[in-house]
């Protein structure tokens, strides 16, 4: 009856077996009881002391003095049989595209409005993000308050600058090549989105949603999936606090696609140096941070052109590490003007999101990327990367920090509303953002 309940009325059975969520028992020294009280009660969080441990080997259930329950302890740990299922993972045979590139301009404005990619403003505006009046920086971001932030900063504490940052990552299309890249992707994503406000400490949620695991085959890619969640979080220093599976997930037309979406929680020791994603000003340089490579499988690109691919993004967590700490130091030292990840639809959509946000146009050269074609160095999905708007007076000193990691200057922003592309002085990509921007506005609608 100690139990906090959200019904009244519940039998005891009822409160037992319940599996309501956000809850979790916790196991404290009888000496620590009150402290633990007082610290649950500072966050407005309700919490009760239910029991105790007694060493009789015997779990004992009572309500209101009756007892309703008496279990062996050794019955329930081992007393009942184990589940045991098999796993199976076949790799998928794929193989890569080959075909000619067409018009930039017509295939970024395509990407732009592909659901995945396409502004979810008429989406985010059904939900509440002001709650508490501690959003500072909002799911919404630029000039009009429609630019797609790469994560929200919570200031929870009335007398502290700290704040927290939240944020997510998701590429399921991933998973229809390698279970484990995708994962892997995922949670780079998350981590780098919370590094391009500013955030660091990182503390990570998983949610699996995957078809029946009875099944050898559902049950092999969960299998790849977490163990990529593993190795990882591990190399990155990232624990799972929490999270979530959604499994069975099955009709009679099959299972969902699987995947994998990973929340990422971050400190921000100052919330008034939190960077977002609009470009700030014309005549900045823009800096892309990371290596990209030919790795489109999966990609929008590819599935604009009706393909699958087999290059999935892989992560590199060495290098990874080291722009990430470089990128929050530029960000910490203030020479970061604005900083937007790299993910779905890569550098072109990267750069025309900023610009949305921002309201200034871009010229940038692809030639100090690498030596891919423009289409792959364009819409090329590899982790790990940053787009990084500087002042130049602050150029040189960015480019020290960045010494020692992969970071190219590509090109500055511009007061003309367009973004221009160029490879080897040759001018590949001329678009308005008046046309972009209605096509990715168009993308989604409730």
């Amino acid at each position: 009856e100690k139990v906090p309940l959200k019904y009244p009325n519940m039998k005891p059975w009822e409160i037992w077996v319940s599996e309501s969520q956000e809850r979790m028992l916790v196991i404290v020294p009888e000496k620590n009881k009150e402290s633990v009280i007082e610290i649950f009660e500072s966050e407005e969080v309700e919490a009760m002391e239910i029991g105790r441990l007694t060493g009789d080997s015997l779990l004992k259930v009572f309500y209101e003095k009756e007892k309703v329950a008496e279990i062996s302890i050794e019955f329930l740990f081992n007393g009942i049989p184990r589940v045991v299922r098999n796993a199976e993972f076949k790799e998928n045979v794929l193989e890569e595209p080959e075909f000619e590139m067409g018009d930039l301009g017509e295939d970024l404005k395509s990407i732009l409005a592909m659901p995945n990619i396409a502004s979810k403003e008429s989406v985010i505006r059904t939900y509440d993000h002001e709650v508490k009046a501690s959003t500072v920086i909002k799911p919404l971001q630029g000039e009009n308050h429609d630019g797609p932030g790469d994560a929200s900063v919570l200031k929870p504490l009335r007398n502290s600058w700290q704040g927290i940052v939240i944020s997510n990552g998701i590429n399921p299309e991933y998973g229809k090549i390698s279970p484990y890249w995708m994962a892997a992707s995922a949670i780079d994503e998350a981590i780098r989105n919370n590094i391009a406000v500013g955030g660091r400490r990182i503390a990570l949620l998983d949610n699996f949603c995957w078809g029946n695991p009875e099944k050898p085959e559902n049950l092999g890619s969960l299998v790849k999936a977490a163990q990529a969640c593993y190795d990882i979080a591990k190399v990155y220093r990232a624990p799972f606090i929490s999270g979530k599976d959604s499994l069975y997930n099955e009709s009679s037309s099959g299972a969902v696609t699987p995947t994998l979406l990973i929340s990422a929680l971050g400190i921000i020791p100052d919330i008034r140096r939190a960077v977002t994603m609009g470009l700030k000003g014309s005549g900045n340089y823009l800096y892309l941070a990371g290596e990209t490579g030919k790795e489109l499988g999966g990609s929008h690109y590819y599935k604009l052109k009706d393909y699958l691919g087999i290059s999935v993004p892989r992560v590199e967590p060495e290098k990874a590490i080291k722009t990430f700490k470089a990128v929050t130091g530029a960000i910490d030292r203030g020479l970061v003007i604005s900083c937007h990840d790299l993910s779905e639809g890569g550098l072109g959509v990267a750069l025309a999101e900023m610009c949305f946000a921002g309201g200034y146009g871009a010229e940038i050269e692809l030639s100090g990327v690498g030596e891919l074609r423009e289409d792959f160095i364009l819409f090329s999905e590899s982790n790990s990367r940053f787009l990084i708007e500087v002042s130049p007076s602050r150029a040189e000193e960015f480019e020290e920090l960045f010494s020692d990691v992969l970071c190219s200057k590509i090109g500055k922003t511009l007061g003309k509303k367009e973004i221009v592309v160029f490879s080897r002085d040759k001018n590949v990509l001329t678009e308005g953002l008046d046309g972009l921007k209605k096509a990715w506005q168009t993308g989604v609608r409730l």
